[in-house]
């Protein structure tokens, strides 16, 4: 049987390669939203409310070391601002990121349901920031001269 090795550390196979560099909760997530344009810590932390700042810090250094991403910082001194940004082997990842995101549409046509959450949430920006802008369309409707905007899937 033949192993992928990489960096000293070998694999049975090149999906659990894979698996090693973008598996986990956040990883694919952080990738996510770095694939149109690079972004601040701030920025991400704003995309994904509900991930501590310590996960964020590790799975961003994890994925910079992988060499997935790009840690820049402009200015010498404080306060800098630091940038992150995929490289081009992280680029390489944005078209299974579009399928995984397709077959999360697929899923939620079959099984799934959009559930809204209560104003004041802190779940609220995610699931808006997240899910409505990335799964669902969007329209506006205009009722009585009021712009109404809403959101359906195309399934």
């Amino acid at each position: 049987m033949n192993y992928v090795k990489i960096n000293e550390k070998l694999y049975p196979c090149a999906v659990s390669l894979a698996m090693d560099l973008v598996g986990g909760k956040w990883k694919a997530v952080i990738l996510y939203f770095l694939k149109d344009e690079e972004k601040r810590y701030n920025e991400l932390r704003k995309d994904m409310p509900t991930i501590t700042e310590m996960t964020l810090s590790i799975q961003q250094k994890q994925l910079e070391k992988d060499g997935l991403i790009t840690r820049k910082v402009y200015g010498e001194k404080p306060p800098v601002k630091v940038v992150y940004n995929m490289t081009d082997l992280g680029k390489t990842f944005i078209p299974v990121l579009v399928a995984v995101n397709e077959w999360g549409k697929h899923v939620i046509c079959e099984k799934g349901e959009f559930v809204s959450m209560p104003y004041g949430s802190t779940l609220i920006n995610y699931f808006y920031r997240v899910i409505v802008s990335v799964l669902f369309l969007r329209k506006n409707l205009v009722v009585n001269g009021r712009s109404i905007e809403y959101f359906y899937i195309n399934c």
